[in-house]
């Protein structure tokens, strides 16, 4: 059974992106593990001149690396992700690399029509970065609208056509996490890439 990390993408003390995640940890049980992991006590990224990586973010490196996939939720704010799962992400490119070629299936949740759905887009593009250079899975949104009215008491999500699409995704992303146990021949290359990358050299 494949051992999966599920990112909150949020700080938020009531957050329906935490909520979601719950559900599927619940909901694909017989089919994958799922480990929620928190954000929210990272501390805000900071670059320092003895390269300092915060235990938390040691912790959560380990544990990306030893899974075989990663699933994160993102709320939308303006238009983007928020503050503290850029910050999360960051720390997780500073020093350590634990997405590199790791595969990644991208949700959210948000309380109007369009489900972070910009969001999403912009966090494939920072996943794709030469620091992180995770493998997403492709044309694979889940966007989650109206997600406050989503849930029952509970916590199921309450419109069949919407778990029947998540259901859909996440078969996919299961084919999509062992079909890309085979095409880690790169990976050591890669890793090394990612590590000697900088924005600061010519």
């Amino acid at each position: 059974m494949n051992k999966f990390i599920a990112i909150v993408g949020s700080n938020s003390k009531k957050s329906t992106n935490r909520e979601l995640l719950k559900y599927m940890k619940k909901h694909f049980q017989a089919t994958a593990e799922i480990e929620l992991l928190e954000i929210k006590d990272l501390p805000l990224y900071k670059k320092s001149a003895d390269e300092y990586v915060p235990q938390e973010a040691l912790d959560m490196a380990k544990k990306i690396e030893a899974s075989d996939g990663v699933i994160i939720a993102t709320p939308e704010y303006d238009h983007s992700i928020p503050a503290v799962l850029s910050s999360a992400l960051a720390w997780l490119s500073y020093g350590i690399h634990p997405f590199v070629d790791k595969p990644v299936m991208i949700t959210g949740a948000s309380y109007g029509s369009l489900g972070s759905s910009r969001a999403q887009s912009q966090l494939r593009q920072i996943l794709d970065s030469p620091e992180l250079k995770a493998r997403i899975m492709p044309s694979s949104e889940f966007l989650l609208g109206h997600s406050l009215q989503a849930f029952d008491d509970d916590g199921n999500l309450k419109d069949e056509k919407v778990v029947k699409q998540l259901d859909g995704l996440f078969q996919d992303f299961v084919q999509f996490v062992n079909i890309s146990k085979q095409l880690n021949n790169a990976n050591e290359v890669n890793k090394q890439k990612a590590e000697e990358f900088s924005w600061e050299k010519d």
